[in-house]
């Protein structure tokens, strides 16, 4: 499935739509190349989930940021800077991705460690026209499939 924004805003909102739907367990995936929008697709969705709003820092230094959500835990992760599916461990994001919801950026560095019932999120830029975006949706568990029947309305 294929959804296109046309601006910043109109990202946000997608995220802030798709945030209602997530709960503990539930991993987002977020590919695309730098600059494509995945940090603040995470971002506004963090932001959305938050019973308080606060700063929501991209995790490219800390590779790892977590937030108290109202029934769980939220995990921002950039895994840009792995290089070895092996360092995944050592940051706790194997057992976040059972009981948090995980928003995980570049998620080739999982490997086979990626949660096979993820929904991956690929966001792509417009060359002529610099704010829309692209954003494939794919999904192999059926738990998605009331969130899908809802972003195809």
């Amino acid at each position: 499935m294929c959804l296109y924004t046309n601006s910043a805003d109109d990202t946000a909102a997608l995220a802030q739509q798709i945030s209602h739907a997530l709960g503990p367990g539930d991993c987002l995936l977020l590919e695309g190349p730098i600059g494509a929008g995945k940090t603040h697709f995470a971002r506004s969705l963090i932001q959305a989930l938050l019973p308080v709003p606060e700063d929501v820092p991209s995790p490219t230094f800390t590779l790892v940021q977590t937030y108290e959500g109202p029934d769980c835990e939220i995990w921002h992760s950039d895994l840009y800077r792995l290089s070895h599916p092996d360092e995944v461990g050592e940051l706790g994001l194997t057992q976040a991705f059972d009981e948090a919801i995980c928003l995980v950026e570049w998620p080739d560095r999982l490997g086979t460690l990626a949660p096979n019932d993820a929904l991956t999120l690929g966001f792509a830029t417009d060359p002529h026209t610099p704010d829309r975006r692209q954003i494939t949706l794919q999904w192999h568990h059926k738990k998605w499939a009331p969130l899908i029947a809802e972003l195809s309305k």
